[in-house]
């Protein structure tokens, strides 16, 4: 089995300009979750998409840790109501 990719916090924060507190923040939020090896802490690399929207959000329109916070919270709400349209669909194709 294949290792995933990781990026340690630190090399995030300093490619993309934002302080470790703002992955930290998510972190507590339990919005992205870290890896653990030794003393360092790593991004793996099915979370890396949703923390650069938000840095995105963060860097281009401003808005502040609990704005994107909520964000993150109403988009995984959107992304699960996809998923249960998608259901539907298929459930309802069955019956035609």
């Amino acid at each position: 089995m294949a290792s995933k990719y990781i990026i340690s916090i630190s090399e995030f924060c300093n490619n993309y300009g934002v302080d470790e507190v703002f992955v930290m923040h998510f972190t507590e939020a339990k919005l992205i979750h870290l890896k653990k090896e030794g003393e360092k802490q790593f991004i793996q690399e099915d979370e890396l998409p949703k923390l650069e929207k938000m840095v995105r959000l963060y860097h281009d329109l401003g808005i502040n840790l609990e704005g994107l916070e909520t964000i993150a919270h109403l988009l995984d709400r959107v992304d699960e109501m996809n998923k249960e349209l998608q259901s539907l669909k298929n459930r309802l194709r069955l019956y035609e």
